[in-house]
């Protein structure tokens, strides 16, 4: 919510801007490219002792190679739990276990898989740019209140015009994301 002095209004969109940024790098982080990152998991929660507890707090995962994830738990009777959170997620991922690690391997993706991949990655892109013309839209409309409250219209232009730089820096940023986001998916 922008508020307060209306010459800080560019920066408070920008902050806005910069939230639905890294938003947009989370979740396209999670996205399944085909190679093992330790990210794959990060929205894993597992039942543990009566509590959802996320995964990367239990365990330490690491990406042997590009095709296989190494977790190990901290405490050897969370094993099993974790096993079936992975098992329950919607990762399609098929953990092995021997007691006290558990392996993953990451199969590789059908050219259908990946464009489905790349199809959800460019929505939450667009969902990004939706959040980014929200700060946009907010900002436009405190500046005309101030306006229509006695501050100087010359001003006013050019903190809107400042607004409209901002958001057409940011949709590039989106642009830039998701295209490199999908590279990474259709890349076999």
């Amino acid at each position: 919510m922008i508020q307060g002095d209306v010459t800080t209004v560019p920066d408070q969109a920008q902050a806005m801007m910069d939230a639905a940024i890294e938003h947009l790098k989370k979740v396209l982080k999670k996205l399944r490219t085909g190679k093992a990152t330790p990210a794959l998991l990060d929205g894993v929660m597992v039942e543990y002792y009566g509590a959802l507890t996320p995964l990367n707090q239990m365990a330490n995962i690491v990406a042997l190679d590009a095709r296989s994830l190494s977790v190990q738990p901290w405490d050897k009777t969370a094993v099993a739990p974790i096993e079936r959170a992975i098992i329950n997620s919607d990762l399609g991922l098929v953990p092995q276990n021997d007691g006290e690690v558990i392996h993953l391997n990451i199969p590789v993706l059908t050219e259908e898989r990946r464009k489905d991949l790349a199809k959800q990655a460019r929505h939450y892109g667009e969902e990004t740019k939706v959040g980014i013309r929200r700060a946009r839209h907010e900002a436009l409309e405190f500046i005309r209140q101030e306006v229509k409250d006695g501050f100087a219209e010359d001003d006013a232009k050019r903190l809107e015009k400042k607004v409209e730089e901002l958001t057409k820096t940011y949709y590039q940023k989106v642009d830039d994301l998701v295209a490199a986001k999908e590279k990474e998916i259709m890349t076999v």
